[in-house]
């Protein structure tokens, strides 16, 4: 394992974001070549919601509920908890740590560089595939509305919108991602609300459904408690994103508070819309129409409860949600692969142009490259290539999975630095961190193991490891040729 690099409190150095000055944070950036200090704790702590809260929970879950029936409920509580350690673990590393690269160059430093070139390759990768993925559903979203417009077009509007705010400054992302992340938690809110009433209360000419549809076709786990651990491979996916909470402490006007808040705030917040949203959707409906569900916006659990509380046209409500979902999800992921590439960049990990800041301090290059997802998802759409399409989420959802195990063992390597050399660092630290992250390591690859049973976990493993295996043999000859210039 390799040494620490410098001390944690180190002086700054060009892996370290230029501080914001009172003159403006704009202006340090063009003289410093910095990134902006500008992401307030709100906008933190609503950027890792837009990432996390993506299409998948707004139009329901039917693969997951599909192999668990009702049990689905113990899966999202599970993998809750699971997110839930390892966002307070990687909110006190990146505290110590607010610097570009975030888990990255952590897992660099700690790890070696080995690792945090993989780490931060392999979560720009997996970004740049959701990012693709959210904006060809955002166009499909926007085309069940107009149907005349072709696809392209509205790709490119999608993307166009996307960039425009990225591009801009930290500030403008921030604040735009601050308010598509309000309309949908609140949507989130407004849905559990009126789910909870008619379940409970039901209407005048409906009565309440209760809680039998959990128990009442097959029992509560009707597929068996080994359904419980093979409904975890979709349902851990449908949680990653909060990560970008962390990059985002490069940029943070108060590092230490944002993050601390943003990261516990995002593990209660996200078990709590996951947990409850889920339990009242199958309280509601029963769980094989849910299962059988093709994922189109009519048969969206949202479109069911707010037609039976009496909302009028509750599909073009929905219908607006989950394109201000997608549109928040896939502005939330450019923004996190951006800043990942980079670093690579800045590190000679990638391209040196990628390094290269605007005068607002915006990494154009690496924003412009981290859009290629969005490119080759236009393509694979238009061509309806649905095989390699499943390959490239494939290798995606390995990708989490890995990036998290890294976080870990990142994390375990830190820990232990801290408590050798407590005066190197300052605020807050988790008690039994060490533990927890041995727990929740042992739970990703658990999840990993499903690929005994899931073919598209499988699929995700031999791909993903090939991709990680291509990924060190890049990262072999960089080392190779940096040793032989020097």
């Amino acid at each position: 394992m390799a040494a620490p690099e410098r001390p944690a409190q180190a002086p700054a150095s060009p892996t370290d974001p230029a501080p914001a000055s009172p003159s403006g944070g704009e202006e340090a950036a063009a003289r410093g070549g910095g990134l902006v200090r500008s992401l307030t704790p709100r906008q933190t702590t609503m950027i890792g919601l837009g990432s996390a809260l993506g299409t998948g929970l707004f139009l329901g879950s039917g693969s997951a509920i599909s192999a668990a029936g009702p049990a689905v409920i113990v899966s999202y509580a599970i993998g809750a908890v699971l997110v839930a350690i390892i966002a307070v673990l990687l909110g006190e590393m990146s505290a110590a740590h607010p610097v570009q690269g975030s888990f990255g160059a952590v897992a660099h430093r700690y790890l070696g560089p080995w690792a945090g070139f993989v780490t931060r390759w392999t979560y720009w990768f997996s970004a740049v595939v959701v990012i693709g993925t959210e904006v060809v559903a955002s166009a499909l979203y926007l085309r069940w509305w107009w149907p005349g417009v072709p696809m392209s077009a509205a790709i490119l509007a999608v993307a166009a919108v996307v960039l425009a705010v990225n591009v801009i400054n930290v500030k403008s992302f921030g604040t735009t991602e601050f308010w598509l992340s309000t309309i949908k938690v609140t949507a989130l809110c407004a849905f559990i609300l009126c789910a909870a009433f008619l379940v409970l209360f039901g209407l005048p000419d409906t009565g309440a459904t209760g809680f039998a549809h959990l128990t009442d076709d097959g029992g509560f786990v009707p597929q068996g408690v080994k359904s419980i651990w093979i409904a975890m491979s979709v349902v851990m996916f449908a949680y990653a994103g909060f990560e970008v909470v962390a990059i985002a402490s490069a940029e943070a006007t108060d590092p230490q508070r944002s993050i601390r808040t943003a990261m516990r705030q995002l593990a209660w917040r996200l078990s709590v819309f996951y947990v409850l949203a889920i339990t009242l959707v199958v309280a509601l409906i029963p769980w094989r129409r849910l299962a059988a569900g093709d994922g189109s916006v009519e048969a969206s659990p949202f479109v069911r409860v707010f037609s039976d509380v009496g909302v009028p046209a509750a599909a073009t409500l929905t219908n607006l949600v989950v394109l201000i979902a997608a549109v928040s999800a896939a502005n939330a992921h450019l923004y996190g692969a951006s800043r990942l590439l980079h670093s690579l960049g800045d590190d000679g990990l990638a391209p040196a142009p990628l390094a290269r800041l605007t005068a607002r301090g915006v990494p154009a290059n690496a924003l412009a490259a981290s859009t290629l997802g969005i490119a080759a998802a236009a393509l694979l759409a238009f061509y309806d290539v649905g095989g390699i399409f499943g390959i490239l989420m494939s290798i995606a959802l390995f990708a989490v999975l890995l990036v998290w195990l890294l976080i870990l063992a990142s994390y375990i390597a830190f820990r232990r630095h801290r408590d050798a050399h407590p005066e190197e660092f300052t605020g807050f630290t988790v008690p039994g961190g060490s533990r927890l992250a041995l727990v929740a390591g042992a739970g990703v690859l658990a999840v990993a193991a499903t690929a005994i049973e899931v073919p598209d976990m499988r699929q995700a493993a031999g791909i993903g490891l090939a991709f990680t295996a291509v990924l060190l043999g890049c990262y072999a000859l960089t080392t190779l040729r940096r040793s032989r210039r020097s």
